[in-house]
């Protein structure tokens, strides 16, 4: 199966009565066994289970709350049957139903399984138990769509052939239409050990959190249950592994299990309809200019005119174009880019942050609410990949792509046909062509064809006013250019070489601005002054400032860490009037900033060579960049050699990159649903891979 690399979107249903978008929780758990000898730490044991299950269905994200419904006490049959009918679970509707049923069972001749209650006579159970596999019919049997039941009792596992004469009696139509789930945490001769339910339960809740870096904002359920296994020894693993009794058969996540560690920050990402949270905060991160992703301030500053120009060329009034936003490595080519594509996200205009934004800028500089429809990073992207994401940023469903079929050609196509469609100006955001897998196939095979829709319309074309308007599309895309402009300006050249040179004979009309002219000097400034000015007086900035752009310009991440490094400075105005600083740091670019943090981090409890395993570890990643889990830990250590650290060790230094100086020096991005990091720039890619470098020589700065 072909690997796009897709998002997952988790939907609700349509409009209704209200209770279609509802998802309820339900926790039977019979607790009070005064015959058992242990009786109180059971009931202990319960509390814990229940405190654990709350805590992970409280999680927010994009989809309603659930409903939790408080266990009742149970202690007669006639008490669970009660509690069916009072909550109506028979005949209750909604997105989603989680049922967690706990506490003691019992396996019978009949390979029969029983909730064992307090009043359960051992003898009769037909009398005084409940089947278990009636209450889970009842919830498997209802109108909710989506249905997760977990029993944690007593060999649950001796429910299957219960529950497979209850799949049987379950009408096709709902099989057809809905998910269902059981799972059952013990073997068919397994006893309840009360606190392992909630102790693995926690560790997953933990690990998701903390380490595996799952962004979606639920999970499927083998993920879960492979989350939960994570804490089981092998002894134990046949025993007490989540088992599926009854399976829905795929592996979408589950609008019944919500992910611990999703993040959900709509209100500070501006994440739209165009946008997932990750993606937005891609183009946030380059917008703000912040140093670190926590970081709430809004720091852009000047390219007015530069900004003005885009504005103008995303305005209503002009529906088609090309235009290349060029420079030289690090001059700020993704920052002028994103920053239209964060201005004109009519989610991040809701947002108090762009109201910061929009105070600091000239209101001809900001581009129109919703001008640009779709925008892309294109690193480390194939073609397949830069044709699937644009659609996915549409909101389409790519099309199924068979064994035979190029996925470029497919997507290519249903993009085209889109855009031909669709009866409005489709704009199109590319960012980082240079930083592509497969850059001439993206220029070819998947801007070309829009070509012919980036012009401007035939004027001997007439249209009749009753059919669609002919389609309209305007490319903005970000690319390296081979050299620095300097003080002339000019568009491109036929000695231009690579890519730029290649778009511009692709689209020969296209407009050209670059990033790295000397104007750009007083924009670093602005921006150095805007980062720095809470760390200084006035008079100091204005010291500080043109000394800092001398040693730097034209990288702005050059200025950015420079300036995050005067920010924690305990005395910034010595840091900057510093000799060394001056001549070693900063005039030996983004390898002198990054030898100076190196040694810095030590006084956060991140010695550096490990710091550095992680950084080198991160730069030698495939595609996106390196998930944490255990796959970061497990490069870093080849560069940590002979030195051998325990996983905890390692999780506690990752949080410490993550967390100080240094993480300004890595971007995140989205792989398979999981987060993944990598080296902020290339250039500093190319620093980290480099084998002659030693970034921790003893002559290094501030050594």
């Amino acid at each position: 199966m072909l690997d796009t690399g897709g998002d997952v979107r988790e939907s609700l249903p349509a409009e209704g009565d209200g209770q279609s978008a509802q998802r309820v929780l339900l926790t039977m758990a019979v607790r009070d066994y005064e015959d058992d000898d242990n009786a109180d730490e059971f009931a202990e044991g319960i509390d814990q289970q229940l405190d654990a299950v709350r805590a992970w269905w409280t999680t927010p994200g994009p989809l309603p709350a659930f409903r939790l419904v408080d266990p009742p006490a149970l202690r007669h049959r006639d008490d669970v049957e009660d509690f069916l009918r009072e909550q109506n679970v028979r005949e209750l509707r909604g997105h989603a139903l989680t049922l967690f049923i706990t506490g003691h069972g019992m396996s019978a001749s009949a390979d029969t399984h029983f909730l064992r209650l307090p009043a359960t006579e051992d003898k009769r159970p037909l009398a005084t138990a409940v089947r278990t596999a009636d209450i889970v019919a009842a919830a498997l049997d209802s109108h909710v769509e989506n249905v997760l039941v977990i029993v944690n009792t007593c060999f649950a596992g001796n429910l299957q052939s219960d529950l497979a004469a209850v799949h049987k009696e379950i009408r096709n139509s709902r099989l057809s239409s809905c998910r269902i789930d059981v799972l059952g945490t013990c073997g068919i001769k397994t006893k309840i050990e009360v606190l392992r339910f909630p102790t693995l339960l926690q560790a997953a809740l933990t690990h998701l959190r903390r380490t595996a870096g799952i962004t979606t904002s639920h999970l499927s359920v083998p993920v879960f249950m492979s989350e939960y296994a994570r804490g089981l020894r092998p002894e134990d693993a046949k025993k007490f592994k989540l088992q599926h009794l009854i399976e829905a058969g795929d592996d979408q996540p589950s609008p019944c299990l919500p992910n611990p560690g999703y993040t959900h920050l709509p209100d500070q990402l501006g994440a739209g309809e165009r946008w997932a949270p990750l993606s937005a905060e891609y183009w946030l991160d380059r917008a703000t200019g912040r140093p670190q992703e926590n970081d709430s301030g809004w720091y852009f500053r000047g390219r007015e005119e530069l900004n003005r120009t885009i504005a103008d060329f995303l305005s209503p009034s002009s529906t088609r174009g090309v235009m290349l936003v060029t420079g030289c490595a690090g001059s700020g080519k993704s920052a002028v880019l994103a920053r239209a594509v964060t201005l004109s996200n009519p989610a991040f205009r809701r947002t108090s942050l762009f109201k910061v934004a929009e105070d600091v800028s000239p209101a001809d500089t900001i581009p129109a609410e919703g001008s640009v429809t779709a925008a892309v990073p294109a690193r480390h992207l194939s073609a397949a990949r830069a044709a699937g994401d644009l659609l996915d940023a549409l909101g389409l469903a790519k099309k199924q792509v068979t064994a035979t079929d190029d996925p470029v050609a497919v997507w290519s196509h249903q993009l085209q046909e889109y855009v031909r469609t669709c009866g409005q100006t489709v704009t199109l955001v590319l960012d980082g062509l240079d930083e592509a897998q497969e850059q001439a196939r993206i220029i070819g095979d998947v801007l070309a064809p829009l070509a012919a829709s980036c012009g401007p319309p035939v004027p001997a074309q007439r249209h009749d006013e009753r059919e669609a308007a002919p389609p309209a599309v305007r490319l903005l895309v970000g690319v390296r250019a081979s050299r620095t402009l300097g003080d002339a300006p000019r568009a491109v050249s036929d000695d231009d070489p690579g890519l730029l040179h290649s778009l511009w004979n692709t689209f020969p009309t296209a407009q050209v601005e670059h990033t790295d002219s000397t104007s750009s000097q007083a924009d670093m400034g602005l921006y150095l002054e805007a980062l720095i000015g809470d760390a200084l007086d006035g008079e100091a900035v204005q010291e500080v400032v043109p000394r800092v752009v001398d040693a730097v310009w034209p990288s702005f991440i050059d200025a950015r860490l420079a300036g995050d490094q005067l920010r924690r400075a305990e005395d910034p105005l010595a840091l900057a009037r510093s000799e060394d600083w001056y001549k070693k740091t900063l005039t030996s670019g983004i390898r002198g900033l990054l030898q100076r943090d190196l040694r810095l981090a030590e006084a956060d409890g991140l010695p550096p060579r490990t710091a550095l395993a992680l950084l080198k570890a991160a730069a030698y990643a495939k595609g996106q960049g390196v998930p944490w889990g255990e796959v970061w830990p497990a490069m870093a250590g080849v560069f940590l050699l002979p030195e051998r650290l325990d996983a905890e060790h390692w999780d506690q230094m990752i949080e410490k990159l993550l967390g100080g100086r240094l993480s300004g020096y890595l971007a995140h991005a989205v792989e398979d649903d999981r987060r993944v990091y990598r080296p902020a720039h290339e250039e500093l890619a190319d620093v980290l891979l480099d084998p002659t470098t030693d970034l921790l020589d003893e002559d290094g700065p501030d050594a």
